[in-house]
């Protein structure tokens, strides 16, 4: 759920540089080392009630902050799936200061961009604006999260759209395929369930719901006051005493504790012969955020890659599954995926392709699996490295995306990874490191499968099965 109001990306894209590049820098490009140990300090602050406030400041004239809060549709029941996510579309309905249209104006006004949404394990809200209205940004987001009024009138008319909101999710069959595969992996638990959660719930969901939820998961502990940018970390800690201090610090350890997600290998069809091609995911358990396998795990799905038929170059591609999909016109698309959760984890592939295209993709997947347990080189794992140091970099690409990381690695880790620390995990990966971790991940296990269209040729389950491993290895 958004508001948008003028957006001021052009603005933050001419001082780009300035992010990207220290001063002492302007006239010439930084080795990526220079800029390792040249990023700004992350400082972390906690208050008494237990809430972090966290802040890097680039000397930007815009900045993003936000309030990351431990609490998503995991932390959810049966009966009250969806609660989280339609909580995050009321925040936007009213306040007890100020009306939809108050806050509308306001944000307009203030020429910023408000925000929010909800996962698995977590809720976001934030606002992008300019600098000097970091005190009226953290104003809004304290007044949105402590007092919507939750009226009756607007809780129906928002029923209605998130009703809408499923049905446009329904036409997204990337969305419909990775629910249904959490649905097959996570089967009889939280993880299993969508976030926007079932018809039924959404029909039902009442205030009490939506203030229950509130009472029992927004405690301050479970939070982080997060931003980048232009900001200074005392003026945010003076705001964040303000407007956030009154928060209840009592947590109950026993609703902040994560029951264990089992993950079972197992498979869902939905068969449509209406849609035209195929759309099916197929993964095996991963890891947690904390893992020492994830960083390993992200160098072995890099190296996998990702492909799309539009794509020029996809013959002389480094992902050998790219060269096949290319050259044998085994897919439409394909894209690795490492989905990390607090305890576990999903690694895998979703593609595309043509109904009798599943068998021969699922093949020469199985086979780039097996080869990352077996023989992978060291020119893979090295290709692969590089291209995550370059999504590294592309943290830095505005003030957003780092606020995200921010908020987002002190919720999981209980601090911010320095880009410097990432670097050392992600060059200490070898191919014997990659062979080693997936031979313990990938090899010979139970995935889960989900397909939907015309899947009529997917195979059967025991035989996919029986291809995750090789009996003359």
């Amino acid at each position: 759920m958004s508001l948008t109001f003028r957006p001021i990306a052009r603005l933050a894209k001419n001082f780009r540089k300035n992010l990207i590049y220290p001063a002492r820098y302007a006239n010439s490009s930084p080795s990526y080392e220079q800029l390792l140990n040249n990023l700004p300090e992350t400082r972390v602050t906690t208050l008494s009630n237990g809430l972090r406030v966290a802040t890097e400041d680039y000397g930007l004239p815009t900045c993003t902050v936000g309030i990351w809060i431990d609490a998503g549709s995991r932390f959810e029941s049966e009966k009250t799936n969806g609660t989280a996510h339609f909580l995050e579309h009321m925040a936007f309905k009213g306040t007890k200061r100020r009306t939809q249209t108050d806050l509308e104006l306001e944000v307009e006004n203030m020429g910023a961009h408000l925000n929010a949404y909800t996962s698995r394990e977590q809720t976001v809200y934030y606002a992008k604006a300019f600098s000097k209205d970091l005190p009226k940004a953290v104003d809004i987001l304290s007044d949105i999260l402590q007092n919507s009024t939750l009226g009756e009138a607007e809780i129906e008319r928002e029923r209605g759209v998130i009703l809408r909101e499923m049905q446009e999710v329904e036409t997204n069959l990337q969305e419909v395929v990775f629910d249904h595969l959490h649905a097959t992996a996570y089967q009889g638990t939280p993880l299993g369930r969508t976030i926007l959660g079932p018809t039924e719930n959404i029909k039902s969901i009442t205030a009490k719901n939506l203030r229950d939820y509130i009472n029992t998961h927004y405690k301050a502990p479970r939070m982080v006051l997060a931003a980048a940018g232009g900001v200074n970390h005392d003026e945010l800690v003076k705001l964040a005493e303000k407007h956030f201090g009154g928060l209840n610090s009592d947590v109950n350890t026993e609703v902040q504790s994560l029951q264990p997600c089992r993950f079972t290998g197992s498979e869902i069809r939905v068969r449509d012969d209406d849609i035209r091609l195929a759309h099916i995911a197929m993964c095996v358990e991963g890891t947690s955020w904390s893992d020492a396998d994830t960083i390993p795990l992200m160098v072995a799905s890099t190296i996998i890659g990702s492909w799309d038929r539009s794509m020029a170059s996809g013959g002389n591609l480094g992902s050998k599954l790219a060269q096949l999909s290319g050259q044998h016109n085994l897919c439409h698309s394909f894209q690795a995926f490492n989905t990390c959760y607090a305890d576990t984890g999903l690694w895998g592939v979703y593609f595309v392709t043509d109904k009798l295209k599943i068998d021969d993709f699922m093949i020469a997947l199985q086979n780039e699996w097996i080869k990352l347990c077996t023989s992978v080189t060291e020119s893979e794992v090295t290709r692969a490295k590089n291209l995550l140091r370059t999504n590294m970099l592309l943290q830095l690409d505005g003030s957003t995306p780092i606020c995200e990381e921010i908020g987002r690695q002190l919720l999981v880790y209980n601090r911010r990874l320095p880009l410097h620390e990432l670097e050392e995990r992600i060059e200490a990966v070898n191919a014997n490191v990659i062979r080693k971790v997936c031979m313990k991940h990938v090899y010979d296990k139970c995935p889960a499968i989900s397909g939907v269209g015309p899947i009529e040729q997917l195979p059967d389950y025991n035989r996919t099965r029986g291809r995750m491993w090789w009996a003359r290895f």
